[in-house]
């Protein structure tokens, strides 16, 4: 099955050497699941010229939020839809579960609570997963197509179902533990909090279900549920 992978930022440079980018990371998380990927770097307008051109799509992470004025942000709300009414798989990780549920007139925005960083628990389709986060953003009211199938303590729309069309999560199945200790030592001075970084650091050796969670897109990928 071909997959699209549709790029919307990039792994800091003193990470990429150790770990690749993040559509390396989709493809490792992936793989030996049947899978073909292609990238497109939309976040440098690098848009693919068909929503047609792959049998599923999925978008990546980003450092951005999608409530900002960035000029790749309404084209791939557009390509979205677009894959969305043409019945072809949609899949989301972090700012993809959030662009999605944009576009398909949902509400992003900081949350309240602040950030969630490292392992966290969640609970989806009624399974407990461990799983890394990196985000302040959420869906804080999912479209009205969506459905809601998993939650955690700081994220009451951790993962959303649309039908058989899309189906995205908050949290990030292909970060392991090393990455999420690079991004917080590249990424989180003046940005995070200390007193949230100390928790994540607390909790960084926690097994993660990185496994289970790839058999799950998977399992939407080909089966459409």
């Amino acid at each position: 099955m071909r997959i699209g992978i549709l790029q919307t930022g990039h792994a800091p440079d003193a990470l990429r050497d150790t770990y690749g980018d993040y559509p390396d990371m989709v493809e490792r998380l992936l793989a030996g699941r049947g899978f073909t990927f292609q990238t497109y770097d939309v976040e440098h307008m690098e848009f693919p010229a068909s929503v047609h051109a792959a049998e599923g799509w999925l978008i990546t992470g980003s450092k951005h939020g999608t409530y900002e004025d960035h000029d790749f942000i309404p084209p791939l709300e557009t390509f979205i839809r677009d894959a969305y009414g043409a019945e072809i798989a949609i899949v989301g990780i972090c700012f993809g579960h959030q662009i999605i549920a944009q576009a398909l007139g949902g509400h992003v925005e900081k949350f309240e609570g602040g950030w969630s960083v490292g392992p966290r628990d969640y609970e989806i389709d009624g399974q407990t997963y461990t799983l890394n986060a990196w985000h302040q953003d959420q869906v804080i009211r999912p479209p009205e197509a969506a459905e809601t199938v998993g939650h955690g303590t700081r994220c009451a729309h951790a993962a959303l179902v649309y039908g058989n069309r899309a189906w995205s999560v908050q949290p990030h199945p292909e970060y392991g533990a090393g990455f999420i200790e690079g991004l917080m030592t590249h990424r989180a001075p003046g940005v995070v909090p200390e007193d949230r970084l100390a928790e994540a650091r607390a909790r960084l050796g926690t097994p993660t279900d990185n496994g289970a969670m790839a058999d799950r897109i998977a399992r939407f990928f080909t089966e459409r549920r």
